[in-house]
């Protein structure tokens, strides 16, 4: 199996979160990537640095006014008279702002806001060149797959939540959105977009919403008591020509490996009538039993047990990093993982 990495992710710092209305210090840290590479490390293979970032890419699933903000965000933060150490926003358009000609602010407080969900996002001096370094990690697998192989792409920050125009839950660049669509620009006709993250992924459920050519399938806890909180329903099906290419399998708190391995064969049977070219699986390992933000309860043998099934899809598939915060553990479920996939 291919597997790309690139140092550069480490440099990403964040600090600042939110959580209950206390401020903890962030989950999303470099420990994480240096987890996984141990898992990596252990099955005996070597991650390979992706060629450069062609930042045009970015456009194909994201607004460019956004990637232009991501891009200047920080140096026009530090800019500003009694600027914080990172960019978090303390304002975000309401809907009813939005409904009556909202527009995007000039300054940088408001550009932070226009173009941020949450407060999980703060962007720091490296955060740009870390998220483009997971893109670049991201399209290298898409083109793995391309060619008939699997690989697996160790990407920092992730990816799931982030929209077109607005980043989320740790997420600025959609790298799941970007795999699925150099995929199909690569003459896939059909690709599936597999979330197993214990969060749903709001952000690639979004990009795809309307379209046809791309299956987007989540099991994830019910968003009625966990993140993303609004989205995540079962009666989230898609819209136009993308109705019934979205399906949302939301699983109540404390669900372990039975009733999550049923909701990922669910998941998978609709993929194998979907009858995609290529996958694109969105990896969290938030949904384990030891996972600090826990809500699920999947075993170490449970996320051995959903590679053979996802594998046995026989179809090429660029894996893709999303959540999961133990660090003590990501290295060795990764390791579970890859193994039984097999690939």
């Amino acid at each position: 199996m291919d597997v790309f990495w690139d140092d550069v992710q480490l440099r990403h710092t964040p600090v600042f979160f939110l959580q209950r209305g206390q401020v903890r210090p962030h989950f999303e840290v470099p420990a994480r990537a240096l987890s996984l590479l141990g898992g990596v490390e252990a099955l005996g293979l070597t991650p390979q640095t992706p060629p450069p970032l062609d930042l045009a890419v970015l456009e194909t699933v994201h607004t460019a006014d956004y990637i232009d903000f991501l891009r200047t965000a920080y140096a026009d933060w530090s800019a500003m008279d009694g600027a914080g150490p990172e960019v978090v926003a303390n304002m975000h358009p309401a809907p009813e702002m939005l409904a009556h000609m909202a527009q995007p602010s000039a300054a940088i407080i408001g550009r932070a806001g226009w173009f941020s969900a949450d407060t999980a996002c703060p962007i720091g001096p490296h955060t740009w060149d870390a998220a483009c370094a997971a893109a670049a990690c991201a399209l290298a697998a898409a083109d793995a797959a391309t060619a008939g192989r699997t690989a697996y792409a160790l990407v920092r920050p992730p990816g799931h939540h982030a929209y077109p125009a607005r980043a989320g839950g740790h997420c600025y660049v959609n790298n799941a959105a970007l795999a699925a669509e150099r995929l199909r620009r690569a003459g896939a006709s059909r690709v599936a977009v597999l979330d197993i993250d214990s969060h749903h992924g709001n952000g690639t459920q979004g990009i795809f919403w309307d379209r046809a050519d791309v299956f987007f399938a989540s099991l994830h806890g019910d968003p009625g008591g966990y993140y993303p909180w609004y989205v995540g329903h079962a009666a989230e099906r898609g819209a136009g020509a993308g109705e019934g290419a979205n399906l949302n399998l939301p699983l109540p708190r404390g669900s372990a490996d039975a009733p999550w391995l049923a909701a990922l064969d669910t998941a998978l049977a609709a993929i194998a009538r979907f009858a995609p070219d290529a996958l694109v699986v969105s990896l969290g390992f938030d949904a384990s039993e030891h996972e600090p933000l826990s809500y699920l309860a999947v075993t170490a043998d449970g996320f051995a047990r959903a590679a053979e099934r996802i594998a046995a899809l026989n179809v090429p598939a660029a894996i893709i990093q999303e959540g999961g915060y133990n660090t003590d553990l990501l290295g060795t479920l990764l390791q579970r993982f890859l193994s039984a996939y097999g690939r």
